[in-house]
């Protein structure tokens, strides 16, 4: 079992940047493939970044090279810079026990193992 909490979220102008922190704790997340996915209002979830228990990492495209996704012991971070009104959404800390599909595009086609209960990004 694996609880993950999201803090971080705000708002901010566009251009600007923003991190965001998940907090990880429970028996299983240290072989977790940990990420990030949002949802806008009306939309599909779309992953963002995912942090393999490997190191490797993998970005969507919309977010390659503005969004850095790292992990700090039990905390997973996510440093969003060149903020755009379109990343506006709640944004989910994931993680997955087996592995991260990211097949077809998107790491979070399906829902994650386990998510946390997200945090707002709001850029105007």
């Amino acid at each position: 079992h694996v609880q993950l909490v999201e803090s971080g979220g705000g708002s901010v102008q566009a251009g600007g940047s923003l991190r965001l922190t998940c907090a990880a704790s429970g028996p299983s997340y240290e072989r977790a493939c940990m990420g990030w996915f949002r949802q806008a209002p009306g939309s599909e979830r779309e992953g963002v970044a995912i942090l393999d228990a490997d190191g490797s990492e993998y970005y969507a495209d919309v977010v390659k090279g503005r969004f850095t996704v790292s992990k700090d012991k039990s905390t997973l971070h996510l440093q969003m810079s060149s903020l755009k009104s379109e990343d506006t959404a709640m944004y989910y800390c994931a993680a997955d026990l087996v592995y991260c599909d990211c097949s077809d595009g998107n790491c979070y086609s399906t829902p994650p193992d386990y998510r946390g209960q997200g945090t707002q990004v709001t850029v105007s």
